[in-house]
């Protein structure tokens, strides 16, 4: 049962997702999820994959904290760094690291993996190659008060 679960996280991770391209499209896409707070898992590629799902207000608090990452560390005019399997109703969401973006989309053989993937399925280690930088480990700390 743990190996189908691990199997449909993967393909879900690797499936078809849509860009909230512009920054209007971000806060659409945020206020959808402030609407459902509950049962979300939030992953922090380098990080022990979690296993619960953050309270509401917990899952607020870390949308307000990456919104903001966000919008000062992306210097471009338009956001197309975070990405849903479906922008009206996401099960899925993949939110890239600024200062780790290579080729995030189009084609790469070896593609970054994201910063952030929330989730309502349980995930799995996507056994990043790259360490969580140390400013990214304290801002993580930092939000959940760790």
């Amino acid at each position: 049962m743990q190996e189908q679960a691990h199997s449909d996280y993967l393909q879900a991770f690797r499936g078809s997702f849509t860009s909230a391209l512009r920054w209007h499209h971000l806060d659409v896409l945020w206020q959808r999820l402030r609407e459902t707070p509950e049962g979300w898992y939030v992953y922090a590629i380098g990080v022990k994959p979690p296993a619960e799902t953050l309270s509401a207000a917990d899952f607020l608090s870390f949308l307000e904290g990456v919104d903001k990452l966000l919008r000062e560390e992306h210097e471009e005019d338009y956001c197309g760094i975070v990405y849903a399997d479906d922008l009206k109703a996401p099960t899925m969401i993949k939110i890239y690291d600024p200062h780790n973006l290579g080729v995030v989309c189009g084609f790469s053989e070896n593609p970054p993996l994201p910063g952030w993937v929330l989730s309502h399925m349980p995930p799995v280690d996507l056994q990043s190659d790259r360490l969580l930088p140390n400013n990214r480990k304290r801002w993580w700390r930092r939000l959940f008060g760790q």
